[in-house]
């Protein structure tokens, strides 16, 4: 039986060069990470079986933000947050996150191997639920970002005073997101897609022209729906393929300039054609 694998982030190089050494000689394999960054590169990369986390990684509370992400990421991880300051606020706040257990620095080797074994044995089985790239979070939020959309558009003092329905400010929105999520998933050489959202933003440019959008308008409408797949790619971030998540936000971002470009030139066609 392989080993269990062990995950301890601290940023005092100290504790991190001895204690995962330690463990290692009770039969454990150990990675350490100094910062919430590197941890979560970790638990990206890497299944564990255990995490150890200070409770305070460069900022107060950080230890939480590695373990929930634990949590969403490795549901089968048994979770422990180390803390230097063993205040009854922190274990309820370690119960809240749902932390298996906290233990206070400086840690007494024989009683955290013990609680060590004593979880895994303990621990339950858990299905492992593959994580999402950003096409399919679109896919599924749709209705999402045509909310927080159209809330914005009402709240805006440029857009709001445009007389039109609800329907007609974001009707052509959920084509779009469904090409968007297409074109993500296509190789990058497939031009008919390609083209095939190209013509859906020369419509999109087009409508907003006849219901009397300017082209200051049509930017800030861009912006808008931008701002609202950024805002639902982070409150759903730990659902995520972390390691894809760079190279696909450059391409949502990359395709929504595409998306811009190509209205804006259906745009300033109509509006010549209308001179």
């Amino acid at each position: 039986m392989p080993p269990h694998r062990i995950l301890f982030v601290d940023d005092e190089t100290n504790i991190r060069a001895t204690l995962p050494a330690i463990l290692a000689q009770h039969g454990f394999e150990v990675r350490a990470a100094a910062s919430v960054r590197e941890a979560l590169a970790e638990i990206n990369s890497n299944n564990f079986d255990v995490l150890i986390s200070d409770l305070n990684i460069g900022e107060a509370g950080d230890g939480f933000t590695v373990v929930s992400a634990m949590r969403r990421c490795q549901p089968a991880c048994v979770n422990f947050i180390l803390t230097g300051y063993p205040a009854f606020e922190s274990a309820l706040r370690a119960i809240q996150a749902h932390v298996d257990d906290y233990l206070v620095k400086p840690a007494d080797l024989e009683t955290l191997v013990a609680k060590i074994e004593q979880r895994l044995s303990s621990r339950p089985a858990v299905r492992h639920v593959p994580r999402k790239r950003i096409a399919a979070l679109l896919r599924e939020n749709v209705d999402e970002i045509k909310s927080r959309v159209l809330t914005a558009m009402k709240a805006d003092p440029e857009l709001d005073p445009l007389p039109l329905t609800d329907k007609q400010r974001v009707d052509d929105l959920p084509a779009m997101l469904s090409e968007l999520a297409d074109l993500l998933e296509a190789p990058s050489h497939d031009g008919r897609r390609i083209d095939l959202l190209a013509h859906s933003a020369k419509q999109h440019g087009r409508t907003r022209r006849r219901q009397g959008y300017s082209v200051s308008m049509l930017f800030e409408d861009a912006r808008l729906v931008q701002k609202a797949i950024f805002q639902v790619v982070q409150e759903h971030i730990l659902e995520l393929e972390l390691s894809q998540l760079v190279s696909d936000l450059s391409l949502v971002t990359e395709n929504l300039q595409v998306e811009l470009r190509e209205s804006s030139r259906a745009f300033l066609s109509a509006e010549r054609g209308a001179a």
